[in-house]
């Protein structure tokens, strides 16, 4: 009889669902205290991470990665102390597992408790972003979940370097290292078995690219919580401050351009352009950011790159913005509806009622006034580090922190009750 082979996939899927069964059981102290390990650990093994993200930056060098995709894989110290912070923000923070939700006592005596309860075993799929290794390791770790981790070729040596040193921290812990697993083949077909891992999957959550997210959710037939991309709008209103609307682009478009909340397209009232457009393309232009405009904007500043109907979509994620003139917010709102991720949009305005207008119809999942999209982030929301943005309206909606990693059980008590 000839040996069956069983897969990566298969073997690592197992292991995390035997130790899911063994995680509800782990107390806060202990998750905790695993926790404040891997924040040690990950500073301790910090010449070895930034060796080996040293190797995935040179061979995407060789393959010709763009700037913006290489800064999402890039590890630096600040990066990696910034990863330890986050971790210690994580242990601050009050761990919903068991938190009674609903409670209510029968005339008959029974008592229904809805408590919060782990998902089980979450898949993780993601691009680039060594980053998204240990915050999706560290939050499933703090809710009592086990995490399958399928990360991208282009950061596979800074993600097995990062597991190893999660997995040296659990070691002297009581949770099971295999809680937290790493698939290290990261071929299409390991991914495509991943879509397909009901038996071991509670759920599967893509974070990257439109194409890998819709990729998943074509093929999956483990259920997705849908994360964005973010094709990302700020709409300057005629009531808009000239300095603040300036201050706000600039740093929505350049702060960090390769992530998801930085914008792509500015929509500005017909009237504030005639006023103040040239100043703006001039203030984005001097920050390195490629402009293109449409007819309106290109008559103003001849210099501005001409775009097409269908490039209104493309997310750029990277030093290049587009912008369009428009009559009033309910145009500004159309537009968004047709060409937006429903990620992030803001308006920048002194007008409540304008502003109202946008923040009520607007379909996103976070929607800003005088802001910054950037502060759509895990961290800025006060949970210490998110497992994605969802821009879906099931489950989870926004950035993804502890509560979206959980759900319930109905936990019933009775004193020999029966149903008549």
């Amino acid at each position: 009889m000839s040996a069956v082979i069983v897969s990566e996939v298969q073997l690592k899927g197992k292991a995390a669902k035997e130790a899911s069964y063994v995680m509800v059981d782990v107390s806060t102290e202990e998750k905790n205290r695993a926790l404040e390990l891997i924040a040690g650990q990950l500073l301790k093994d910090q010449e070895l991470l930034l060796a080996e993200n040293k190797k995935d930056l040179l061979d995407g060098r060789a393959a010709g990665l763009t700037d913006a995709v290489l800064d999402r894989i890039l590890l630096n110290e600040q990066r990696i102390q910034d990863m330890s912070d986050a971790i210690r923000l994580l242990i601050d923070l009050k761990d919903p597992i068991g938190e009674t939700l609903e409670k209510i006592t029968k005339e008959n005596g029974l008592n229904i408790e809805k408590k919060r309860v782990p998902l089980g075993v979450i898949g993780m799929i993601y691009e680039a972003r060594p980053n998204v290794t240990v915050d999706a390791a560290t939050l499933a770790l703090k809710t009592g979940n086990a995490v399958i981790l399928r990360g991208s070729s282009s950061a596979k040596y800074s993600n097995q370097a990062l597991v190893r040193s999660i997995h040296t921290a659990l070691a002297q812990s009581e949770i099971p290292t295999d809680a937290i697993q790493l698939l290290e083949d990261t071929s299409r077909e390991t991914a495509k078995e991943l879509f397909q891992l009901n038996e071991y999957l509670d759920v599967l959550i893509p974070r990257g690219g439109k194409q890998l997210i819709e990729t998943v959710i074509r093929e999956s037939t483990v259920p997705v919580i849908e994360t964005g991309a973010g094709n990302c709008h700020i709409y300057v209103d005629e009531a808009a401050q000239q300095n603040m609307a300036e201050t706000i682009v600039l740093n929505a478009k350049t702060q960090r351009p390769s992530v998801c909340n930085a914008i792509e397209t500015v929509l500005v009232h017909n009237k504030w352009f005639t006023n103040h457009g040239k100043a703006l393309v001039s203030a984005l232009q001097e920050k390195g950011v490629e402009v293109y405009g449409d007819e309106t904007v290109r008559q103003a500043c001849p210099d501005v790159k001409s775009v097409e109907e269908t490039d209104w979509a493309f997310e750029f994620l990277g030093l290049s913005v587009r912008i369009k003139c428009v009559g009033d917010v309910f145009e500004a709102i159309d537009h968004i509806h047709q060409y937006g991720t429903k990620h992030s949009e803001a308006i920048i305005t002194d007008d409540e009622a304008t502003a109202a207008a946008f923040l009520n119809r607007v379909d996103a999942a976070a929607v800003y006034h005088n802001a910054s999209t950037r502060f759509t982030d895990g961290f800025e929301f006060g949970y210490g580090a998110e497992i994605g943005i969802s821009t879906q309206k099931l489950h989870a909606r926004g950035p993804m922190g502890l509560n979206a990693l959980t759900s319930s059980k109905f936990v019933i008590t009775g004193t020999g009750q029966v149903r008549g």
